[in-house]
């Protein structure tokens, strides 16, 4: 029997088996409540358990004279209670299905990425990375889907004139930005549009925003002022971040390694872009991130 988003008890040991209670159940999953959604997720992967189960055991078991009609129900009624006692578990199918449930009714998360074993092209969500794999799991939230979809057309337009893939530099921007929760700000409050954290040096004649950051020094965290470039758009952020990156010599290693998340990061990292020691280990995250939802949004 399935289980209606509108009755007062749930019962967890249901299991819909016809017409009727798939019917029920494809309404529980429309629900807006997470609980009736939890529920009919928990209900799909028992659907889905006791089919797998059920050809396994045909694949394996062979009739005889002692099969009966009595004897196929009692074993139907068993794959049943087996598929309804492995259902709802930690970590199993049914959280990955109620991720998506929730996401079709207007829910805040999107669906856990999964690193795919596939090796179809993906460049056309990548940019210019053939066949590449993205490793990070879990959960994007609602702002990281808004940066990546805010910034992505100009990421574009500076991927098409500098090689550097749209999802990288959305990537990186993410990180230093907190995903747009820590913008350097001018002196007025307003955004200075550097999205990469890129400091004003000697050779800077452009707009310049001062401000207290972290900088390590020996491994150690410490408070410092410094001048950051301003812009007058995102856009131009983006454009200033490929050309130190494709102009300046301490960044030759980090261009070639653009077919890898982990080697790009790891080549900015080694160049000094950054002084957290960290800083390749949560910029690779952050691209790959960037690279999920772009897949996602495409």
């Amino acid at each position: 029997m399935a289980i209606s988003a509108s009755s007062s008890s749930v019962s967890s040991n249901a299991l819909a088996a016809d017409a009727r209670s798939l019917n029920a159940l494809k309404l529980d999953a429309g629900s807006s409540s997470p609980a009736a959604v939890k529920e009919a997720a928990k209900q799909f992967e028992s659907l889905f358990m006791r089919e797998l189960i059920k050809s396994m055991r045909e694949a394996t078991m062979k009739s005889g004279m002692l099969d009966s009609a009595g004897g196929d129900l009692g074993t139907d009624l068993l794959d049943q209670q087996m598929a309804v006692s492995m259902s709802g578990l930690p970590g199993g199918l049914s959280e990955l299905i109620a991720k998506q449930l929730s996401k079709q009714n207007g829910g805040d998360s999107l669906p856990a990425f999964t690193n795919p074993t596939d090796k179809a092209d993906k460049t056309s969500a990548t940019g210019n990375i053939p066949n590449y794999t993205p490793t990070v799991t879990g959960n994007a939230t609602s702002r990281q889907a808004s940066f990546v979809q805010r910034h992505t057309a100009a990421a574009q337009e500076v991927e098409k004139a500098s090689g550097l893939p749209a999802g990288f530099m959305i990537g990186q921007a993410g990180h230093e930005t907190g995903w747009g929760r820590q913008e350097i700000k001018n002196t007025d409050g307003s955004t200075s549009f550097n999205l990469f954290g890129i400091k004003a040096g000697a050779g800077w004649t452009g707009k310049v925003a001062q401000v207290t950051t972290t900088e390590y020094v020996n491994g150690e965290a410490k408070k410092t002022v410094a001048k950051f470039r301003a812009y007058g758009s995102y856009e131009e952020s983006f454009r200033d971040y490929a050309r130190l990156i494709n102009e300046s010599p301490r960044y030759a290693q980090a261009r070639q390694q653009t077919g890898s998340a982990q080697a790009y990061a790891t080549g900015l990292q080694r160049a000094g872009y950054a002084t957290d020691p960290q800083y390749a280990a949560k910029l690779s995250r952050a691209i790959n991130t960037s690279l999920n939802l772009q897949r996602v949004q495409t």
